[in-house]
This record gives structure tokens, C-alpha cells and sequence, in this order.
């Protein structure tokens, strides 16, 4: 099944790289040239955020095993995406920080398409949905009907973090919805594999993209607004995003999954509602808490969740959600942002997307979309395997070397 033996150790990733990454757009341990007009590396960081800490080879799977793979049940990809290349995964591990701007050890999935030697390809950051289990993290689940590896099969070099409290990083709160941490998991986990491409010779052609549905919608749009906000390095990089069914509006997200409480538990109905919960008494309080938390967390999970947004929701702290959790006020994307959602979703609500649409058109964005999802029933779930072909003909009309 798989072309290569695993390596564990860091230090044996150059003996794989011998025999396959030269054949995945780089070769030998100099980068490859760099035509002057394409824009420049960010600095690589030896310590702090985004710094390389260790990388191991995890497994190679062919074309034919993911092809077979994307008729599973399990696929979140429609089996019309199309793989042409075997894929190469390494799991590394890079310093990032926590909600309180701690360094903390990540981790995360690179994952190569073998192509043939000196061939770049474009970058592609994969930001993954929620998940309430270490297991299904990127670099614990590298399977061949997982995401990263598919879309590595379609040309791109797949960059996927783990996300604090996850992987590297299990025991630590998990950010969940707060915007500044959750875009640092994903920049510094983009500069570090970075670091790694230079060092074993795996060429890019300086074109990124960035993607990922439900929270990993959330992550795209919140990474895309750092790079922006920050003048990166890396925004000169920036294609395009394509932010599928994300809470880019927390606070939209938060009134309409109250109401939804509302209708679950007609009894709490005339008694809550959105300015006037920091009144409620203790007891329903907690319980108004526990059925919003259930909607998104769920009580069977390994990973520990911190939920801030949602303590501020109850405080009737709207000012502190705008300003830390939500994702799409106060700035103007100046490249393509395809969004992506279902009318029909009761997980994060349409109107979510449609506030993130008017709110970046209304700063000063043209060219940013609103596509609805035509999967019968358009729900949260339904509509994840249109949401990869969405992705994948949105990325690939910019895309070169594929």
C-alpha cells in the first residue's frame, strides 16, 4: 500500500528525501532558483513563533489508494475530484502560542505530491473543521480519504495544523473561536513548514491559498485577516481564500443558536434573550450555558475546549465577542474570498456568511462572494463534500503548476 517505509527520527528525513522528495519539486538541499519578480520568503525563525522544532516522515500513499479511498463512506470529498499524484505526509512540530500569548509546542501535517524532480507546487493551507477528538487531528488521522492528502493529490503542497490543544499540544486549552490565537496556530505553522521545504529542498512556486470549513472556515478567515492586518511576508503569497460554513460572525452565530434554544425549550423562551442574559438568575443561566455549549461542543470529547466567547455572550459582553472572536469587521481582503454555505444549516447559521459577505464588501473588498450550497437539505454536514469540489475548481482557476 504505501511506497515508503516510515521514518521516526528527524534526523532520517534526508535518506527518504534521496529517494522521494527529489521528486516532489525540490532536490538536493539548496532551495531551487527564485525568479526575481516573485515575492520574497518571510524570515525563517530559529526560536518564538514559527519556529521549526522537529519534523518525521508519517507514510506515503499512491494515487490509486486515495482514488479507492474517496468511494468510502467516510470521504469528505466527492469522489468527481480526480487525484493524480502519490502523496508524501511529515508530522513536524513548531513553537506558537496559547489564548494567553504563551509559547506552547504545536503540531501539524505537511503533506507532498511526488512529482517529477525539480516540479514546484502551490501551497495550500488546510484548515481543519471541529473536532472534539485528538485522534482526528491532522497529523493523528493521516489517511487516504482525509482531506489533506486528497487535496495533496491534486498538485498542491498541503500545510494542515493541528491547532492548539491538539496533537503536540494535547492537555492545552483548545482557543476555541477567539480569533488571535487561532490565526497564530496557522501563520506559524505556515512560516515553520516553510522552514522545512527550504531545508530538504521541496519547492513551491510562492503561490498560497488558504481553505477550510466550519471552524476551519472560522481559521482561513481569521489567518487571512492577520496576514492582511500584519503586512506578512506571507500576504504577498495570498491568491485566494475559500472559507466554507464558517462562525466568521460570532456574534450572529451565538443570537441565532440562541433562538434555536428558544424554540428547543419554549419554556426558556420568554425569558432569554440577547442583551438582557447578564439578569438571568444562576439556574437558568447555567442551563441556557449548557444547551448552547451542547449545540457545539459535545460531552463525549478528549480535547478540552476554552469557551470564553460564550461566557461574554452570557455577560452581554457584545463588545469584547466583536473585538477578539469575530473574524470579518474592520478590514478589506485585496484578493478573492469565495465563501461558501448551506441556507439550511442549523450548526452555524447562513446569516453568518451573508454578515461576513456585507462586511467586507462595505470596507471595501471587490472580490468577495457568497456561493449557497445545492446539496439537498443544505445542511452543516450535507454540504461538505460540495464544498471540497467548490474549493478545488475555485483554487484551481488561479493555481499553477498543478
Amino acid at each position: 500500500m504505501f511506497t515508503s517505509k516510515p521514518r521516526r527520527a528527524f534526523s532520517l528525513i534526508p535518506l527518504l528525501l534521496a529517494a522521494a522528495l527529489s521528486a516532489c519539486g525540490g532536490g538536493g538541499d539548496a532551495p531551487a532558483a527564485t525568479p526575481a519578480d516573485l515575492p520574497p520568503d518571510p524570515p525563517v525563525v530559529q526560536q518564538g513563533p514559527g519556529a521549526l522544532l522537529s519534523g518525521a516522515f508519517v507514510k506515503t500513499l499512491s494515487a490509486a489508494d486515495i482514488t479507492q479511498a474517496l468511494r468510502s463512506p467516510d470521504s469528505k470529498v466527492e469522489e468527481g475530484v480526480v487525484p493524480r499524484y502519490d502523496v508524501s505526509s511529515y508530522r513536524i512540530t513548531y513553537t506558537t502560542t496559547d489564548k494567553h500569548g504563551v509559547e506552547v509546542m504545536a503540531s501539524g501535517l505537511v503533506s507532498v505530491p511526488l512529482k517529477p524532480a525539480g516540479q514546484p507546487s502551490p501551497v495550500l493551507g488546510y484548515q481543519h473543521a471541529t473536532t472534539f477528538h485528538d485522534a482526528e487531528a491532522p497529523a493523528n488521522k493521516v489517511e487516504a480519504f482525509e482531506p489533506p492528502l486528497v487535496l495533496a493529490s491534486l498538485g498542491y503542497i498541503v500545510v494542515s495544523p493541528d491547532y492548539v490543544g491538539f496533537g503536540a499540544s494535547k492537555g492545552v486549552e483548545h482557543p476555541y473561536l477567539t480569533a488571535e490565537p487561532t490565526a497564530r496556530a496557522v501563520i506559524d505553522m505556515q512560516v515553520a513548514a516553510l522552514h522545512w521545504r527550504r531545508q530538504h529542498g521541496v519547492a513551491d512556486n510562492r503561490q498560497l491559498f488558504l481553505a477550510g470549513y466550519s471552524e476551519g472556515g472560522y481559521a482561513t478567515m481569521a489567518a487571512h485577516r492577520a496576514l492582511h492586518q500584519s503586512g506578512h511576508a506571507l500576504k504577498a503569497h495570498l491568491q485566494a481564500a475559500v472559507p466554507g460554513a464558517g462562525p466568521y460572525d460570532v456574534l450572529e452565530t451565538l443570537d441565532e443558536q440562541l433562538d434555536r434554544v428558544r424554540k428547543l425549550v419554549p419554556v426558556l423562551g420568554a425569558a432569554i434573550n440577547p442583551g438582557f442574559l447578564r439578569h438571568l438568575g444562576s439556574t437558568v443561566r447555567d442551563e441556557v450555558r449548557r444547551l448552547l455549549l451542547r449545540q457545539m461542543v459535545p460531552e463525549d470529547g478528549d480535547v478540552s475546549y476554552q469557551t470564553l466567547f460564550l461566557d461574554r455572550y452570557l455577560a452581554d459582553d457584545r463588545d469584547a465577542i466583536t473585538a477578539e472572536h469575530s473574524v470579518h469587521l474592520g478590514w478589506a481582503p485585496a484578493v478573492p474570498v469565495y465563501l461558501f454555505h448551506g441556507r439550511g444549516d442549523l450548526t452555524v447559521p447562513y446569516s453568518a456568511a451573508e454578515s461576513a459577505r456585507d462586511a467586507l464588501r462595505e470596507a471595501g473588498a471587490t472580490e468577495v462572494s457568497l456561493t449557497d450550497c445545492t446539496t439537498p437539505k443544505f445542511g452543516h454536514l450535507d454540504c461538505v463534500p460540495e464544498y471540497f469540489r467548490f474549493a478545488v475548481d475555485r483554487m484551481g482557476r488561479l493555481a499553477r503548476d498543478l
